[in-house]
């Protein structure tokens, strides 16, 4: 901490105030004593112990004066020293709250700088540590109800434009604005896609939110991951069949075991294959790739369709993110199923990414074996 001019002058005048009472109090005792020898009052010879006694330091005075005064100078010294330390303790104590009123008064980018040595110093990386985190805490929280906001837009305007036209058709039945029976029946079909539309997203967001808690209970089963995804395969043969695209797994090690939770990993391979299919538009295969890594299961769900831009890599595990947003109403994709998939692979205490480029596009995902109890 450096000081400032004015705590400079206040502890040189603290030192001469200091030095000089310690002077003249030992001065003062001095010649005290010395009268007190050569003009001793009445009664005190006559008290021979105690006369003694006097006699005797003065004795001592007088033999060693030089060493008394020296020692007495040293005294003096170390009391003004031991004085500006504790003086010197107290202003940096008190930099220490300003700058803790500094910060406390919305200043939370401002750190305490302070070359100090000893606790002092420890206390001082506490505080600019607990402000750091407190800082964190705070902007995540701002992150947190900026998410929430972001969250009731979107789900909004996805809401509105299938519950507009529902409304706008069931209002033309209403006014009885058409002019046949199969016009009806249009009208009627149209609001019941649309009202489907709804479903799948108001289905999704109340899966996103469940596995987006970290207390979400998961029922692990011990499965055998091969087996377990022929079965999601064989499920999309029939839309792959269609789509003229062929689902193939590989296993690079079998048998391969895995503790997991049913339900939640087959909606994430449901979500990757599901998209595959979507928006692998042109590719002509699906290849889900096993392998184990040490303790954990290595899968890919690769397709060979059309490239995703690499600045939509980072965004595609995002809510509602669409890499192109006219193709995934045309699919009826939500924007959700991604982040669901990540948010379900966190829970089993994995990471998911994806990559891209001109020959395949593919979801990286690493899933440990075992799970470890809580």
């Amino acid at each position: 901490m450096k000081l400032t001019r004015k705590e400079l002058g206040e502890l040189i005048f603290e030192a001469i105030v200091t030095m000089t009472i310690m002077y003249f109090l030992l001065m003062g005792f001095y010649l005290i004593f010395n009268q007190v020898v050569q003009s001793p009052p009445e009664f005190l010879p006559q008290i021979h112990s105690l006369w003694d006694v006097i006699l005797f330091i003065d004795f001592i005075v007088i033999e060693y004066k030089f060493i008394i005064l020296v020692s007495a100078l040293l005294f003096s010294v170390f009391f003004t020293w031991w004085r500006l330390f504790r003086r010197y303790k107290q202003m940096q104590l008190r930099h220490i709250l300003d700058e803790l009123h500094y910060i406390a008064s919305g200043n939370f980018d401002h750190r305490i700088e302070a070359d100090l040595n000893g606790d002092m110093n420890d206390v001082v990386n506490s505080i600019n540590t607990l402000v750091e985190s407190t800082v964190e805490a705070m902007e995540e929280e701002r992150k947190i109800e900026q998410s929430k906001d972001e969250l009731i837009t979107n789900v909004s305007h996805d809401i509105r434009t299938p519950l507009t036209s529902i409304i706008g058709y069931l209002g033309l039945i209403e006014d009885k604005q058409y002019s046949t029976f199969e016009d009806v029946e249009r009208y009627i079909h149209i609001a019941y896609v649309k009202a489907l539309q709804m479903k799948v997203l108001v289905d999704d967001l109340f899966e996103y939110t469940k596995v987006r808690q970290t207390s979400t209970p998961l029922n692990y089963t011990r499965i055998n991951l091969g087996n377990f995804l022929e079965q999601m395969a064989a499920e999309f043969e029939l839309e792959s069949a269609k789509q003229e695209m062929a689902i193939e797994v590989i296993m690079e090690s079998e048998p391969l075991m895995i503790e997991a939770d049913v339900d939640k990993i087959a909606r994430v391979f449901s979500n990757l294959i599901s998209n595959a299919l979507k928006y692998g538009k042109g590719g002509s295969w699906i290849k889900i790739v096993v392998d184990k890594v040490g303790s954990e299961a290595l899968i890919s769900v690769k397709n060979n369709g059309p490239k995703i831009p690499e600045e939509a890599l980072e965004e595609l595990f995002g809510r509602f993110y669409r890499v192109e947003s006219s193709r995934s109403h045309q699919t009826g994709g939500t924007g959700l199923g991604l982040a669901i998939a990540q948010s379900i692979v966190a829970l089993h205490g994995g990471y998911i990414y994806a990559e891209s480029n001109e020959n395949e596009t593919k979801f990286v995902m690493r899933l440990p074996l075992e799970q470890t109890p809580n």
